[in-house]
């Protein structure tokens, strides 16, 4: 929920390498190193981000942690469940399940992106909300075959292990099975967002790129908190909780790995840099 969930935003228009700088987490141990990464799952091309302290860490990486499985498979299987969990049945319609003023800000959101207003309607409003993400990006010319996974998968070593936190199934029940009023929150928060504040793509991939947790802080998780607490703990607490407690115990093991999870896992006092150092881990960075 949210456009945050896709990605901490895209935008057209960035360019410039000598800007960039993401920031990067080193998590160390007696016999181990991690260390994090956060991710913009949906990019524009041509934007030169990688920072040099990631590409050093993936050269020698034993394992590579994403959200989901590496590779296509896991993107087809997402689709299909999508497809499968977030279609109403005949009988329902988005149309009648939303108060009437939202119907009218949600067609006219979908007009002013190119979405099909019909489309729509059939949908809950957790897949309704990510497919005008879906819109936003195309039209800000972003995909995730730019995304930050994409680029990683291709620069790691064939032999590093690939481990993911979650499957699709698991990942998508995250949204599928939320409160609907929760769903509905969240997906007023994004119609919000794309009527008042297209530039919010620009903020905040520049707010990434230039490493300003502040700005991300503020623009990506505070309004989803406020909009609806019981969705942010679906999405990001509970997530972030059993994140690190997987992360915990691959610490508690040797060797060198890299963790790159979507930026909105890594920031604030729940996020999993804080995580860590609360379980007594020597953390460096932001």
């Amino acid at each position: 929920m949210r456009r945050l969930v896709l990605a901490l935003l895209a935008c057209a228009g960035l360019a410039g390498p000598a800007a960039a700088r993401p920031p990067v987490w080193v998590v160390k141990d007696a016999d181990s190193e991690m260390v994090l990464f956060g991710s913009v799952h949906v990019l524009p091309p041509g934007l030169d981000w990688n920072p040099p302290a990631l590409s050093r860490a993936l050269a020698r990486a034993d394992d590579l942690w994403f959200e989901l499985p590496a590779g296509p498979g896991a993107d087809q299987e997402s689709a299909r469940l999508a497809g499968e969990k977030g279609v109403l049945p005949p009988d329902r319609s988005l149309f009648r399940i939303l108060p009437p003023d939202d119907v009218a800000r949600l067609v006219g959101v979908a007009e002013a992106y190119g979405v099909d207003k019909t489309v729509l309607d059939r949908l809950e409003p957790w897949l309704a909300e990510l497919a005008l993400a879906g819109a936003a990006y195309r039209r800000a010319g972003a995909g995730v075959a730019n995304g930050v996974e994409a680029a990683v998968e291709a620069a790691a070593p064939p032999a590093a292990e690939r481990r993911a936190f979650e499957t699709p199934a698991q990942q998508l029940a995250v949204f599928d099975e939320a409160p609907l009023e929760a769903q509905i929150a969240s997906l007023r928060v994004t119609m919000t967002e794309m009527e008042d504040d297209p530039a919010a793509f620009e903020t905040l991939v520049r707010a990434w790129a230039d490493g300003d947790l502040g700005v991300l802080e503020r623009k990506a998780l505070r309004p989803l908190r406020q909009a609806s607490p019981l969705l942010f703990r679906r999405l990001v607490d509970e997530r972030n909780a059993r994140w690190a407690a997987m992360l915990d115990a691959r610490l508690k093991g040797a060797g060198r790995t890299v963790v790159v999870v979507g930026m909105g896992h890594l920031i604030g006092e729940g996020g999993l840099p804080g995580r860590l150092r609360a379980l007594g881990y020597s953390v460096e960075g932001p």
